[in-house]
């Protein structure tokens, strides 16, 4: 899941229709004003803020693009039907500029966009060749690419099946899949690929670190799926021809062999970029409302101990295995900092606090290693404040998992499903109980998010998140 098949060449696409529209929107008002031979009846100098409203309106072009499936692997390999649907794009665009523009000339009195109507139809004939020739540009450089080996993704083809023949024979740059190693039987793996077959699945992912798995078997499905999540890849499954239709997925053919992505999350692709860019907003917006808050927290921690750091850094894990400090004000005292709960309580003498705390959730009252400031901050969730930098690095998300210790998850089960996305600073988990519910519960809540992600999953946290907070619900 680290690579996404054609996501780069997706957002190339992006920047290069944003480019095309702007300029398109330029050049008519351009064509009209020094080419069109007829006369005009309005002034020339309108020309910079006819641009301006070009470039704010973009997002309407780009949402009508999407809408009609323009950046879907799906509609870009079929060079007519892409035509048909840029031409489709550019005319319900204008319409619905010009909708727009219709409205706010009657309520608010403004000029006109369109100063002439020939403006319009010049725009969407321009957008539709700019969008049409700027397309055929990018594909062809990609596939340029690709040629020379580079973008691919690095796939271990698995499976005893006719299917993997196919594949293996079928498999090339201009696909986008390279093909690094197969496990299969020597009756489906041609001469020409035995020398980079593995005897284990397991091996092979272990040495080969694949960016995506096409399992063209029909054994072992659910154990090799585990697998691929658990090393971070992704999972393709390819059917025998006759299933497919009784399947609902999205399915890709390479050399007439379907294959379809099974996504671990919908936390991918286009939606990491969505929720990043909500991250870095929203994130900024609460570290500057914060900012005086922290201020007097850290001011009071020097006070109640001036010679003892006010921010404490954790290692944590996030997604894909990968370890940061997480920033939290430090709420326990300094001997007891930077060990497990097992730890500090045998420190102390205590040993049996520890199975106590284990079996009430990862909590007990009064907990003996909290300085008193600590524990209120612990009640307010004031220590979890500095956490905000850590969104805008990008450690972690606004909303996710919780964000776990590596030898909390040593013996986890579903480790790298929960290691998918990036761990987060408030999540489901933490506003369904928090300290209320069992670590298994908390897991299976994380899990649950992961695979059902939506925008308006997060939305609904992000509030009850809120009331958790200033009703102090599940912090202790």
């Amino acid at each position: 899941m680290r690579k996404e098949p054609g996501f780069t060449y997706r957002i190339f696409l992006l920047i290069g229709d944003a480019l095309a529209i702007v300029l398109s929107f330029g050049f008519a008002y351009y064509f009209r004003v020094n080419i069109d031979s007829r006369p005009i009846y309005f002034e020339a100098s309108e020309f910079s803020n006819f641009l301006v409203s070009g470039v704010l309106l973009l997002p309407v072009w780009l949402i009508v693009l999407s809408s009609l499936g323009l950046y879907s692997k799906a509609v870009i390999k079929r060079r007519f039907l892409q035509a048909w649907r840029l031409l489709l794009a550019s005319i319900v665009s204008i319409m619905v500029i010009i909708t727009y523009d219709f409205f706010r000339t009657s309520l608010t009195g403004r000029p006109t966009l369109f100063p002439a109507v020939m403006i319009s139809i010049y725009a969407a004939l321009f957008c539709f060749v700019a969008l049409l020739i700027e397309r055929s540009i990018i594909t062809a450089v990609n596939r340029a690419v690709h040629r020379r080996n580079m973008g691919l993704i690095r796939t271990v083809v698995v499976g005893d099946s006719d299917n993997t023949t196919q594949l293996l024979q079928g498999i090339s740059p201009e696909t986008g899949f390279k093909v690094v190693g197969v496990v299969a039987s020597d009756k489906y793996v041609p001469e020409e690929w035995q020398k980079r077959k593995y005897e284990s699945f397991e091996k092979a992912l272990k040495n080969l670190r694949p960016d995506a798995v096409i399992h063209a078997g029909s054994e072992h499905i659910e154990e090799y799926n585990k697998m691929t999540i658990d090393h971070h890849a992704l999972y393709y499954y390819s059917p025998a021809e006759s299933s497919i239709i009784t399947l609902s997925g999205n399915v890709e053919f390479i050399a007439a062999t379907p294959i379809i992505l099974v996504r671990a999350t919908p936390l991918s692709g286009a939606a990491r970029i969505y929720k990043r860019f909500m991250d870095l907003l929203f994130g900024l917006i609460l570290t500057i409302l914060a900012s005086p808050i922290m201020l007097i927290i850290w001011i009071a921690q020097k006070i109640a101990e001036p010679h003892s750091p006010a921010i404490y850094k954790d290692t944590r894990l996030t997604r894909f295995n990968e370890e940061f400090s997480l920033y939290k004000f430090r709420s326990i005292k300094q001997e007891y900092s930077g060990l497990t709960p097992e730890e500090a309580f045998e420190k102390m003498g205590k040993p049996e606090l520890a199975e106590r705390y284990r079996n009430q959730g990862d909590y007990i009252k009064n907990d003996p290693r909290y300085t008193k400031l600590g524990l209120f901050l612990r009640k307010t969730s004031l220590d979890e404040l500095p956490q905000f930098f850590n969104v805008l690095k990008g450690d972690i998300s606004l909303i996710g998992p919780r964000a776990l210790q590596p030898a909390e998850l040593r013996d986890y089960g579903d480790r790298g499903l929960l290691l998918s996305v990036k761990s987060g600073l408030t999540g489901l988990a933490q506003v369904s109980g928090r300290r209320n519910i069992s670590f298994n519960e908390r897991r299976a809540l994380d899990i649950y998010y992961i695979q059902n992600w939506t925008p308006a999953l997060d939305v609904q946290i992000f509030f009850r998140t809120i009331a958790s907070v200033l009703g102090h619900e599940g912090a202790k």
